[in-house]
């Protein structure tokens, strides 16, 4: 009887629910029968190029608690890299030792834990797949606290992001109406504002700035100077984008900041503001304890979810396709669908709408 093994390794940045898609592979994969080992690669898919794999199933085996602990545990426990594959047709060195490993341990599946960057490898692999001949299932499982993947109403990481910048604005609130300040708390989302705008709703931050819509630094200055408010919280995503500099290219608007000394756009959003109101403005930026901390049950159960569908689609001989959660329902989407787009926030989202009704300023 021949030998039928796989990998799941885990990519991008860490989120409080990651590990719990890799409890639901494991225990799916090892329930079906279908395998008979699961490894793991270490720190994404650089474990199989620099041949840093263990074996999961010896190590869950006869230990069922294991994979409970796994579930409710933060961070990456198979660790991650920002590794992103050349194209086969530039570069295909590395696909062929992949493949070559993918043989020597007899694997037949390949599951990939991440976002976007980590998805384009996945689709990369299954095409170079195709091109060679090769039985090896590639398959991939979203994952990002930015909830920007394509084809998925959300990404687990992402509630519980939220509950940290919201709990963070929160406990903000105390020190701003005590000292009548304004608080600019710096939200992660460098391409795109989902955490920042649920957040801020969920606060009722006075102001939401995502990079999806340029903000007039003069109509928030007007918002500010007209609110009767002793104090007031703005929820500002990393990536946030001035109108009068939203024509520039990221690089050209990096280099603007850097002549005057500033590291960020949040740091100059501060400055202005300060410089045009005399008011006192503080930053406050909670940074990667949005990636950490206790997922929530939310979360929990999206990424077991998609973990099982995962396993589920390969046992069922589902491929190509991502496990992804629409209208509350776990469904299957074509990689070929996901692969290079980013899920913005749309500006005429209802969501906005009902926010501006609510009186919170977008800056636009």
């Amino acid at each position: 009887m021949s030998v039928r093994n796989c990998i799941v390794a885990q990519s991008g940045g860490p989120t409080a629910a990651i590990n719990a898609s890799l409890a639901g592979v494991i225990k799916g994969v090892s329930e079906s029968g279908m395998y008979d080992t699961v490894y793991g690669s270490l720190n994404g898919i650089t474990g199989i190029l620099n041949q840093n794999l263990m074996n999961l199933s010896e190590l869950m085996d006869g230990h069922p608690e294991y994979l409970d602990r796994l579930k409710v545990t933060p961070a990456m426990y198979l660790g991650s890299c920002r590794y992103k594959l050349p194209h086969y047709l530039d570069d295909d060195s590395s696909y062929v030792f992949l493949f070559k490993q993918f043989e020597q341990y007899h694997v037949e599946a390949f599951f990939y834990i991440g976002g976007n960057d980590s998805m384009d490898t996945v689709l990369k692999l299954s095409e170079y797949a195709k091109r060679i001949g090769s039985s090896v299932r590639i398959i991939g499982i979203p994952k990002t606290i930015d909830n920007d993947i394509w084809g998925t109403d959300v990404t687990f990481g992402f509630d519980s992001a939220v509950k940290v910048a919201t709990e963070t604005m929160d406990n903000i609130k105390t020190t701003a109406s005590s000292h009548g300040r304004i608080f600019v708390v710096e939200v992660m989302g460098h391409k795109t504002g989902w955490v920042t705008l649920y957040s801020g709703i969920a606060t009722g931050a006075d102001i939401i700035l995502i990079p999806e819509i340029p903000y007039d630094i003069k109509k928030i200055t007007s918002y500010i100077e007209k609110s009767d408010k002793k104090y007031l919280v703005i929820a500002a995503a990393e990536g946030i984008v001035e109108k009068e500099f939203s024509s520039l290219k990221n690089k050209e608007r990096r280099q603007l900041l850097s002549e005057k000394n500033l590291k960020s756009q949040v740091e100059k959003l501060a400055l202005d503001i300060r410089t045009a109101t005399d008011k006192e403005v503080r930053i406050t930026i909670p940074g990667h304890t949005q990636r950490g901390g206790s997922p929530t049950a939310r979360d929990r159960i999206v990424s077991m979810q998609t973990g099982t569908a995962t396993a589920l689609n390969i046992i069922n001989k589902n491929y190509g396709v991502m496990a992804a959660v629409i209208n509350g329902k776990i469904v299957k989407v074509p990689l070929k669908e996901v692969a290079g787009k980013l899920k913005v926030v749309p500006a005429d989202a209802e969501i906005i709408l009902q926010a501006k009704e609510m009186g919170i300023c977008f800056g636009d």
